[in-house]
């Protein structure tokens, strides 16, 4: 066979395939509405997740459930997602813990990050700070490096758990400042500002979304956002990169996706909502009063952010000495 011919029988062979994705489109949204599944109890994720939710609603007038399903760090709901239909009915609110962090944290993980999903879009950035008690006699990221060095071991920083990003983030920061700070983990954020407030530990790497009321009552000082730019509703604060160009932090991004089979021309419908949504006025001063930033873009973005973050996330892991469990 020629390749003219070749390509021309290629092509006949695909169109119906063509037909059936631009139908499936044709016919979303369904009349039985939509439902977007997270995989923890109400919490960060809702800020953005509820609005998105409600606002597609109104767009598509269609009905839109914000569903939470909490459970194994968010791994339950996300393997159903991943084993559900491929109609997009169904759309998963994932993160950077789900779909990269576990892959390295998690032993015997039930799906696969990359394989089992097609990536609608990149939401937001939680915006991420490192925080000290007030008393301590260092306030920017050089002072706070030699402070450390002068006193190995002296340090200690609260996180929220072992394992979890702000874990990797202060185990990263004695990688690449070379000093020696000591892990402290907590069941959650709050426990460990308020330890810091306390003076039990001197530094939390946490959310601004948690610590902005404490930063702004003087109970703790911000010394740099975890970014490796600064943040537009701080812009007065330097990222940690800007003195310590080694660290830089992957995206902790949020993230929506769906089963992969899905077809493209949903999967682009999907998006180019979601995407109108994060980039409305309103949503983008709603995320940036509540420490977050909007990513937005194609389904190509958030795949190259989860790629890469799989990858960096490995190393800071393995820097950490951490095994999975």
């Amino acid at each position: 066979m020629t390749f003219p011919r070749a390509l021309a029988f290629a092509l006949l062979c695909l169109a119906p395939l063509a037909r059936a994705g631009d139908a499936a489109a044709q016919s979303w949204p369904p009349e039985q509405g939509l439902r977007i599944v997270v995989g923890f109890p109400p919490g960060p994720t809702d800020v953005m997740g509820r609005p998105v939710a409600a606002k597609l609603q109104q767009a598509l007038g269609v009905n839109v459930i914000f569903e939470n399903r909490p459970g194994a760090n968010g791994a339950i709901a996300t393997e159903q997602v991943a084993r559900g239909e491929t109609d997009g009915r169904t759309i998963l609110l994932g993160t950077a813990g789900t779909h990269e962090t576990a892959v390295h944290l998690v032993k015997n993980l039930r799906y696969d990050p990359v394989k089992d999903f097609e990536p609608v879009i990149a939401a937001i950035e939680p915006i991420t700070c490192l925080v000290a008690l007030p008393s301590l006699p260092a306030n920017t990221v050089p002072e706070l490096i030699a402070y450390a060095k002068a006193n190995p071991g002296k340090l200690s920083f609260g996180s929220t758990g072992v394992g979890s990003f702000f874990h990797l983030a202060g185990e990263f920061f004695n990688q690449k400042a070379g000093v020696s700070t000591v892990h402290v983990p907590y069941r959650g954020a709050d426990a460990a500002i308020t330890d810091l407030i306390g003076g039990h530990i001197q530094l939390v790497y946490t959310s601004l979304s948690t610590a902005g009321p404490h930063i702004q009552s003087g109970a703790v000082k911000l010394i740099a956002i975890l970014e490796p730019r600064r943040f537009s509703k701080t812009p007065d604060v330097p990222s940690i990169t800007e003195s310590l160009p080694e660290f830089i932090k992957p995206s902790t991004w949020f993230g929506f996706f769906v089963a992969r089979g899905t077809p493209g021309p949903i999967v682009a419908r999907i998006n180019s909502e979601i995407d109108k949504i994060l980039n409305a006025a309103e949503m983008r001063g709603l995320m940036e009063q509540n420490g977050y930033s909007v990513i937005g873009g194609p389904p190509e973005k958030l795949r190259d952010l989860m790629v890469d973050g799989i990858a960096r996330f490995g190393e800071m892991v393995k820097a950490a000495g951490i095994e999975p469990e």
